[in-house]
């Protein structure tokens, strides 16, 4: 139960009421349940069929099953008001997927039957980028073995020009070349910033990508002006023209555990108010029991029937138990953490962040480090600057030069704001950047720099460069 994500619980807690009726949701009651429903109980042996009058079951004491609070309500003590208490439904656009739209728009296209099977082939080889990675001869081979088609190859790449010319841009393109070519000649061919980039894009892709901007105004006859508006045009091209227009499932909305607020500069923690659902034990259920202690005799059958609802109710038991002891380990995991890092939760300034460990919080709480861990990389918690993962207040520490032990974060966040304020025409290189950083009181190696640039999705110097 502790790695269900809160996206996720409601539904765990919605099968578990439709398999167990012994378990209930007062929030989904609409009614009081009928009175003298398992009055039936009371009968007499004689009304049940077989079974012996001396066979004896286990006892089962009634008071295990129910709530120490009125109303057998599970409640916590801990503050889980919301604002999102009151349900809203959120919109829900609709929308036309990646590869609908396209099968839409070969619809409208007037095309024989077998240049539309064709075309359909096409689409069905697209990935999910929007590119054609199929080789011909295999979407010719599809075609023979599941339509029954014999096409050539020359009818397959006619239909590939009819895709391309679909929207969006790019589409169907066979390597990133030929994408960013389709893209430039959609536009004003007439246009000369449009004719180099797409020169540049047709011979010159290798030394684009690499930033040899010297080789190109030498080999263009451009000066640095002329390079830096083509460039900045071949920018604006998209490399996954299928991204455009897709509506992927794989994209989960994320919904926070906790809820962090600054009140004059004391911090109140509160879990969101889905983690703590008011579940309760069935009351038809417990009454099944008082029935049965009542009764006189007891045969197999009853016995049996008591049996049933016994594992029920012990089903429903153990279900609440473990959602307060979700609640519980959550809280206490997630306190730890934000007094760990209470300067930096004030703040939200990263050099403030202290270096922690699984070990620091689990050896706090009392808890197994396993346990920590699936909180840290399964929870989020909602801040005044964000929301993150827990995962992301963990991090190794640093010593500096005065014996200090630093977050290795506080070194990204150098590392990254002297990036920031580089000269883009000449950025820092790794071994700049350690110097920089050893005369701030960090000594670390240059691999290290280069390791923390990698996980920042920083690229090398040589690629930082703009004109």
């Amino acid at each position: 139960m502790l790695q269900v994500p809160t996206v996720s619980l409601d539904t765990r807690i919605k099968e578990e009421l439709e398999e167990n009726p012994a378990l209930e949701d007062p929030s989904l009651m609409i009614a009081e349940e009928p009175k003298g429903e398992y009055d039936d109980l009371n009968d007499t042996p004689e009304d049940f069929d077989g079974g012996s009058k001396e066979e004896s079951i286990d006892e089962f004491n009634v008071d295990d099953y129910l709530q120490d609070d009125a109303g057998n309500d599970y409640s916590t003590s801990y503050n889980n008001s919301d604002d999102d208490d009151e349900k809203k439904e959120t919109p829900i656009a609709i929308e036309s997927t990646f590869f609908e739209s396209l099968q839409e728009q070969l619809d409208l296209v007037p095309l024989s039957d077998q240049d539309f099977i064709i075309g359909k082939q096409i689409i069905g080889s697209l990935d999910d980028d929007g590119y054609l990675r199929r080789p011909i001869t295999s979407m010719i081979d599809d075609l023979a073995f599941s339509q029954n088609a014999m096409v050539e190859e020359e009818d397959v790449l006619e239909m590939l020009k009819v895709i391309q010319s679909f929207d969006p841009p790019g589409i169907a393109a066979r390597d990133l070349q030929e994408c960013l070519t389709l893209q430039l000649r959609r536009k004003d061919a007439a246009n000369p910033i449009i004719q180099k980039a797409i020169m540049i894009v047709e011979n010159y892709l290798d030394e684009f990508t690499r930033k040899h901007y010297d080789k190109l105004e030498k080999s263009l006859g451009l000066n640095s002006e002329d390079l830096k508006e083509i460039i900045a045009e071949i920018l604006r091209l998209n490399p996954k023209p299928g991204d455009s227009n897709q509506v992927t499932t794989k994209q989960l909305q994320v919904i926070p555990d906790f809820h962090i607020s600054n009140n004059d500069s004391v911090l109140i923690l509160t879990l969101n108010s889905k983690n703590a659902p008011e579940l309760r034990v069935s009351r038809s259920y417990i009454d099944m029991f008082e029935h049965y202690d009542k009764a006189a005799q007891k045969d197999k059958k009853l016995k049996e029937a008591v049996q049933f609802v016994k594992q029920k109710l012990d089903s429903a038991k153990w279900f609440i138990d473990a959602i307060k002891q979700r609640q519980q380990t959550l809280l206490k995991t997630m306190n730890a953490i934000m007094q760990y890092q209470y300067e930096y939760l004030l703040t939200g300034d990263e050099r403030k962040m202290r270096p922690m460990i699984l070990k620091d919080i689990a050896d706090k709480i009392d808890m197994d480090i396993s346990t920590v861990s699936r909180v840290a990389n399964s929870k989020y918690v909602q801040t005044e600057f964000g929301t993150f993962l827990l995962k992301s207040f963990f991090s190794e520490a640093i010593q500096t030069e005065s014996g200090e032990e630093v977050s290795n974060k506080e070194v990204k966040k150098i590392l990254e704001d002297c990036i920031g304020n580089e000269d883009k025409r000449k950025p820092l290189a790794d071994e700049k950047l350690t110097e920089i950083l050893k005369d701030q009181g960090y000594n670390i190696a240059r691999r290290t720099v280069a390791k923390y640039r990698e996980q920042m999705n920083i690229p090398v110097a040589r690629l930082r460069k703009e004109l």
